[in-house]
């Protein structure tokens, strides 16, 4: 299905950008694309202006900060996330999941910005931002300020913009050496889109000192599932350790059901996945760990 038609304009700057969507309301941002524009032509949602950011260098930067945090620009694509030398010393799993989306063709477009501003649940990015307590530096005409990714994805296509707001960039704190992070998907296909997803985040330092686990797709947005953190807390992070902290994923959330899979099923891929995100965090502490 082609395109309505509908007003395309490139502003210079994000100071432009914003000035233009508080003056149309029917105004929307483009980076990448890979999203919006099948959400257009499928006649899900409309606008009148498609407000193109894909090139404005204040977006297109990685950089990293005396403690050790990046900062990663908006609007940087995976396959730069995927070269970055930057972010394969100090954020590898950054990396490893940029190279892991879809296809070359979607990496060169696709930006690590619209993936979360999308906020859709089979999204990438988002879960993995959760674990890591990743920052989202949002502008607007009034300044700067700062959301919690944890706090960031609202609902379905939701999120904590607000009209007239644009996503500047993504600030990640350090990964000590203490730290380990996860990632595991159960996908349709090696490139289709996730049943089930779990990323964790785990500071080892004999026992667990503490943990994130966060699940997604088995609800609108990415949660922490907090029951299994408390479980594994203290613990000597054994395979058996985890295993018994994965189980307490039990029948306290429902989640979703589609042509994929069944509530229940979901529920219990939850545990597996949310096992080897775990397992996978505390071999890299421990120096076990593969390529991720």
């Amino acid at each position: 299905m082609l395109l309505k038609s509908v007003e395309y304009v490139r502003p210079d700057s994000v100071a432009q950008a914003i000035e233009i969507l508080n003056s149309n309301e029917g105004a929307a941002l483009l980076a990448g694309g890979q999203s919006l524009v099948n959400i257009l032509k499928h006649r899900v949602a409309s606008v009148d202006v498609l407000v193109d950011i894909a090139t404005l260098e204040e977006l297109r930067f990685v950089e990293s900060r005396p403690d050790g945090s990046i900062e990663i620009g908006a609007c940087i694509t995976y396959d730069e996330l995927d070269h970055s030398e930057l972010i394969h010393s100090s954020h590898e799993m950054i990396a490893w999941v940029a190279s892991h989306i879809e296809d070359q063709q979607i990496r060169n477009r696709g930006t690590i910005g619209g993936n979360c501003c999308l906020s859709d649940p089979t999204n990438n990015f988002p879960p993995l931002l959760v674990a890591m307590d990743a920052t989202m530096n949002i502008q607007s005409s009034s300044g700067m300020r700062q959301v919690r990714a944890e706090e960031f994805f609202k609902g379905y296509l939701m999120t904590a913009i607000q009209p007239g707001e644009i996503l500047k960039s993504i600030t990640v704190p350090p990964v000590p050496a203490d730290v380990g992070i996860g990632y595991v998907s159960l996908s349709v296909g090696e490139d289709s889109k996730a049943i089930v997803r779990s990323s964790a985040w785990v500071k080892l330092n004999g026992v667990v000192q503490e943990a994130r686990v966060v699940l997604a797709r088995v609800s609108p947005i990415p949660v922490r599932y907090q029951p299994m953190e408390e479980a594994l807390r203290g613990s000597s992070a054994t395979p058996e350790d985890i295993a018994r902290a994965a189980s307490v994923i039990g029948s306290d959330f429902e989640p979703v059901a589609d042509s994929h899979g069944s509530s229940e099923y979901r529920r219990e891929m939850a545990r597996v996945v949310a096992k080897r995100a775990v397992l996978e965090a505390v071999e890299k502490v421990r120096g076990e760990g593969g390529s991720k």
